[in-house]
């Protein structure tokens, strides 16, 4: 447990689509080029229920709506192909608010770590276009055994940085994000765009990063572990 006399969020574990990045129109464009490949098509309320990943649950969403004879791994590579071609030509920006948290968050000796349900490939192009300087560490979904909403890539994440979980703050858009920052036992920073995301214990949420600081960070973390 962290002495009472210093900050408390040792380490903020940040998702990539959708909290860091604003690439889910992207995302959504990738969705429906692939399904228009597969003979189907898909909606705003198709991407909402895949909002987050991870990957295996998009394809077997589009497998079940296209009823294609393609074999899922197939499909999966055609996304993350499509999906890497918009994100190299479309634009990529950090959401409201990110790149000044982020910069504060360092600047007050907070360690960063980068976990997304995308893949390696998908991560990297991101980084590539905006900076992997404010991290430590970067956990990718196709690193882990287990991917989002499991809690394996933020607890990976925490044991790279050395520190516990607890004192973690977790900034996450989906549900399924939330419930793996829930289930890793860090207290989560929702930010919630596509789908509605209610508070709860450890859980707090927000409009946008724009309204989150360094010393929000640190309160609600030590408040979430007062002793109840």
């Amino acid at each position: 447990m962290n002495p009472p006399d210093r900050p408390a969020a040792a380490a903020v574990l940040v998702d990539m689509d959708g909290t860091l990045v604003d690439t889910e129109a992207l995302w959504l464009l990738a969705e429906v080029d692939t399904m228009a490949a597969l003979g189907g098509t898909w909606t705003r309320t198709d991407q909402a229920l895949c909002l987050g990943g991870p990957l295996e649950r998009v394809v077997t969403h589009m497998l079940d709506i296209s009823h294609t004879d393609m074999p899922a791994k197939d499909v999966g590579a055609l996304l993350l192909n499509t999906v890497e071609a918009h994100l190299r030509a479309g634009d990529i920006s950090f959401t409201e608010g990110t790149r000044e948290l982020l910069d504060s968050l360092v600047e007050a000796g907070i360690p960063l770590a980068l976990v997304s349900a995308s893949t390696r490939a998908l991560v990297n192009v991101v980084l590539d276009r905006l900076g992997a300087d404010h991290f430590v560490t970067t956990v990718a979904g196709d690193e882990v055994t287990r991917s989002k909403p499991h809690p394996d890539p933020y607890l990976i994440a925490a044991a790279r940085l050395g520190v516990d979980p607890v004192w973690c703050a977790v900034l996450e858009d989906s549900p399924t994000g939330v419930a793996a920052g829930l289930a890793s036992g860090g207290v989560v920073v929702a930010i919630p765009h596509l789908v509605t995301i209610e508070p709860a214990p450890r859980l707090i949420v927000v409009e946008s990063l724009a309204d989150v600081t360094a010393a929000h960070l640190h309160e609600w973390v030590r408040d979430a572990n007062l002793p109840r």
